[in-house]
């Protein structure tokens, strides 16, 4: 393989499930087709061995390809049997060797289903996997699929062995929500941040009593701090207001504070949407290790939300995963894996200036710029 498709060179390890005795494709050919027919528009097995078909005398430049194109059968094959957890720590050490990764500030982490994994009539529930990104930088760090009988409390602990959380600081949903969770953020040295609705309901209800006792007296004499945004556009005015507490004796207005490893800070944020005549509120609660600013809260829980809008929106837009029916053995999440290698790939080249779609098309038709995108 050469030097154009070193990015490869991290899945080396990776064990190939096959036995000897018929092995007509090497498993490092498999990989580099997938990868190359995923960024250039492919989305099934069908269409990546339809793409290395139309490809092949390019792709045996720098491929082997002893007995040319592998089937789709054999692609579906093989990628049922490799261990995800293999190609997962590949994907780590790509990651890693990435500068950005390792100035990553702010960690969000989110769950996705893949609708069109699951088989209904089979009794196969729908793959869900749990991300972790850094919008600052458009990196995706690590995913980990659930339980097929549980949901992403047992997954985040998972996913956050893989990470280095040390000074960053991790927000995640109210699912996320969990002594154990905040525990082991902190003992990775993070900070955690984490949103507090129905699931906590004693947490729920104590937080909001408290901030309606400070509303009461217009937060006089009250230690807290305050920050604002105000934005307007296509009709439309949004303000966002936060509210910090850090000062112990608040604090300790929770009942079960003490069960929250290192809690500092309690953030109230409302939001505010006015459009035309109508007005719209929506108040949130979190809880955090980290003691700062409210503005820097503010940011902080606009945007977790970024791995929505930049990791599962284009995944379902541009790779079109929720229809994607990859349902056979672990080829769903190792497949859901090439996906976030190829978007993340697609994102971090920046020679030209159009969108993710567009990108994919030019790396079908384009080798010289496909080569540029898996040197990205």
């Amino acid at each position: 393989m050469n030097s154009e498709l070193t990015l490869m060179s991290y899945f080396a390890d990776v064990n190939d499930p096959r036995r000897e005795q018929g092995k007509r494709h090497l498993l490092s050919d498999i990989l580099a087709l997938t990868i190359c027919g995923v960024l250039s528009g492919a989305n099934t097995w069908v269409e990546i061995e339809e793409y290395g078909e139309s490809k092949q005398d390019w792709l045996a430049t720098f491929l082997e390809l002893p007995h040319g194109i592998p089937s789709h059968d054999t692609l579906s094959d093989v990628f049922a049997r490799l261990n995800p957890t293999e190609l997962e720590e590949g994907f780590q050490r790509w990651v890693s060797s990435l500068a950005t990764a390792m100035s990553a500030k702010h960690i969000q982490i989110d769950g996705k289903v893949i609708r069109g994994s699951g088989d209904s009539q089979r009794g196969k529930p729908p793959l869900h996997v749990v991300s972790a990104w850094v919008g600052s930088a458009q990196l995706l760090l690590g995913q980990v699929k659930t339980d097929a009988k549980s949901n992403e409390i047992t997954a985040i602990p998972e996913l956050l062995k893989l990470l280095v959380v040390e000074g960053c600081l991790v927000t995640i949903d109210a699912m996320g929500m969990q002594t154990e969770i905040a525990t082991q953020i902190v003992e990775q040295g993070g900070d955690y941040l984490l949103a507090v609705k129905g699931n906590h309901k004693t947490v729920l209800q104590d937080i909001e009593d408290l901030f309606a006792g400070c509303d009461a007296v217009q937060f006089a004499d009250v230690p807290h701090d305050f920050a604002q945004t105000i934005e307007k556009g296509h009709g439309r005015i949004e303000i966002r207001r936060c509210w910090t507490l850090s000062d112990p004796d608040y604090l300790a207005y929770l009942r079960r504070h003490a069960q929250w490893a290192a809690l500092t800070t309690l953030v109230r944020i409302v939001r505010e949407r006015r459009i035309g005549d109508q007005t719209s509120l929506e108040t949130a609660y979190f809880i955090s290790s980290r003691s700062a600013s409210a503005s820097l809260f503010l940011e902080a829980v606009r945007h977790h939300w970024s791995i929505e809008n930049q990791l599962h929106w284009s995944l379902d837009v541009t790779f079109r995963e929720d229809f994607n029916q990859t349902r056979v053995g672990f080829a769903p999440e190792n497949l859901a894996l090439f996906r976030r290698l190829a978007l993340l790939l697609l994102k971090r080249e920046t020679s030209v200036h159009v969108g993710l779609q567009a990108k994919r098309l030019r790396a079908g038709w384009n080798n010289d710029y496909l080569l540029k995108v898996l040197c990205a």
